[in-house]
């Protein structure tokens, strides 16, 4: 199982729609291929009426239906438990899945999936990578989405167009690019060629490429694009999440109760900081009430709003601002200089250290695992695992018995076990767990983690240590105790022969 958003994000309303009402075309074995061959451009939901995620995604479904219906861009679906066989040919194997279909030929969506963020994905699909912006659309396509670029030219192959063209070609799912070469429309937006211009629907509505267009190639455009695309500060929940995920950023949550009147002056006070720090830092605020056990997990142990705390997404690391402290535009603005020029320690949330370790498995635990797993003088062998993972549940009983093979030498090597959600690696760990469960090795005197990829049987998790540990495995043999049964009866036969001699 692998974790691409968090599982707090996950939770999504379901709203009852009119069906009667619907301007979405829905599809069948009789009409699915006619359909989909005749249309330039189609998106098509495959879904189950069962499906939870189905239900929560048909109300924007049909807002999206309707807007793009004006645009003459249709959606459809099609029911897979009416037309089994229909979405069993087309390779459907989870439910909803959307593919965006082109005079039949079919790719994946990789949309958003609110009203909004299906209808911009759609019109961007509708449009060439790179659109020609005359005088009479100039102003309707600059606020056509919240990420606009226009490069205004001397002519459509001067520099930068072929770089810009490629930034465009790898990024029309996520932002509209335009092109410019009437002199005049250049001169009436207030820009000189050659110039590149972003126009977007928050923050600063209007910036301009800051260095000579002229010699920039693609990666400078994508790196330029993607740092304005990122609100100063702005809402993170399921749909946006991954944008930020991408950005490769910290991530500073401001945990807010939207219902709260003084919402908006809270997000207020955290903006100035968020605008000074813009460029190291991401900054967002979340809706507390809906995402409280997102909050736990960021080591926040309180319902205590307004809360505030930095996460660093690569290494996982959580920051939290101190929740019986109040949340100030100086507080936070110290915390944050305090984050960027290192000087703070990351919160290590850590199950209390077992005071005995009698079972075959050493149970880890965040305050324990460097001293047991940077120990030098064992071999390690380590899962990594969720109470709530089935796989994990299917493990256990092989991973116990590997742990009583090697009970006789757990000073030689460590069979261990380490809760995931329940501890934190330290920031000395080289990586980050992200499925479950996930095994790794590290021999006696080495720092580095060997990754065991194989079956979960048995007899290929020892092989696996055999081949792997540095100690000898070799399990002494133990010697029999002097009141065992077996031990005497030698000496009762011997007791019993003497006797019969005397007789």
């Amino acid at each position: 199982m692998r974790l691409v958003v968090p599982a707090s994000f996950l939770t999504l309303a379901s709203l009852v729609f009119a069906e009667a009402a619907s301007d979405v075309i829905s599809l069948t074995a009789a009409n699915f291929e006619s359909s989909v061959n005749s249309e330039p451009l189609l998106l098509v939901e495959f879904f189950a009426p069962w499906c939870g995620h189905c239900k929560a995604l048909a109300p924007h479904y049909e807002e999206a239906a309707t807007t793009l219906k004006e645009k003459n861009i249709k959606l459809a679906k099609v029911d897979c438990v009416e037309e089994a066989d229909l979405c069993q040919s087309k390779g459907i194997q989870g439910y909803p899945t959307l593919k965006v279909y082109r005079n039949g030929k079919d790719s994946e969506y990789n949309g958003p999936r609110k009203a909004d963020g299906i209808v911009s994905y759609m019109v961007k699909q509708s449009l060439p990578a790179v659109s020609d912006v005359t005088a009479d659309k100039h102003e309707e396509f600059t606020k056509a989405d919240k990420i606009v670029a226009i490069a205004y030219l001397p002519s459509s192959t001067a520099a930068p167009a072929p770089e810009f063209s490629a930034a465009a070609e790898a990024h029309r799912d996520d932002y509209l690019f335009g092109i410019v070469t009437d002199q005049d429309v250049a001169a009436a937006a207030g820009v000189t060629p050659p110039a590149i211009v972003v126009y977007r629907s928050f923050d600063e509505p209007r910036t301009e490429y800051p260095y000579p267009v002229s010699g920039t190639n693609k990666k400078e455009l994508e790196d330029w694009i993607a740092e304005l695309a990122i609100p100063i500060i702005d809402e993170v929940n399921g749909e946006t999440y991954g944008l930020y995920a991408k950005s490769g950023k910290p991530l500073a949550y401001l945990f807010i109760d939207p219902s709260k009147p003084e919402k908006d002056a809270q997000i207020e006070l955290i903006k100035p900081v968020a605008k000074k720090y813009k460029s190291k830092v991401n900054f967002v605020w979340i809706d507390a009430v809906k995402y409280g056990d997102h909050g736990k997990a960021l080591n926040l142990p309180d319902t205590n709003w307004p809360s505030f705390v930095v996460q660093d997404l690569d290494k996982q690391l959580k920051y939290p601002f101190d929740q019986t402290k109040a949340i100030t535009t100086e507080a936070i603005g110290e915390f944050l200089e305090s984050y960027v020029t290192g000087k703070l320690e990351p919160s290590l949330k850590s199950q209390p250290i077992p005071e005995t370790q009698d079972e075959p498995v050493y149970t880890l635990v965040g305050k324990n695992f460097e001293e047991v797993v940077f120990d030098d003088s064992k071999d390690v062998f380590v899962e990594f695992y969720a109470t709530w993972c089935g796989h994990c549940k299917r493990l256990k009983p092989t991973w116990d018995q590997l742990g009583e093979k090697y009970a006789a030498i757990k000073d030689k090597i460590v069979i261990a076990k380490f809760e995931v959600p329940e501890n934190d690696l330290p920031p000395t760990v080289p990586f980050r767990i992200s499925g479950f469960p996930t095994l790794k090795f590290k021999a006696a005197g080495s720092k580095e983690f060997v990754d065991y990829e194989g079956d979960r049987s048995l007899e290929s998790l020892v092989s696996f240590v055999e081949a792997n540990a540095k100690n000898s495995l070799e399990i002494p043999k133990a010697e029999p105790k002097a009141d065992e049964p077996e031990a005497q009866k030698p000496v009762e036969k011997e007791a019993e022969g003497i006797h019969r001699e005397e007789l």
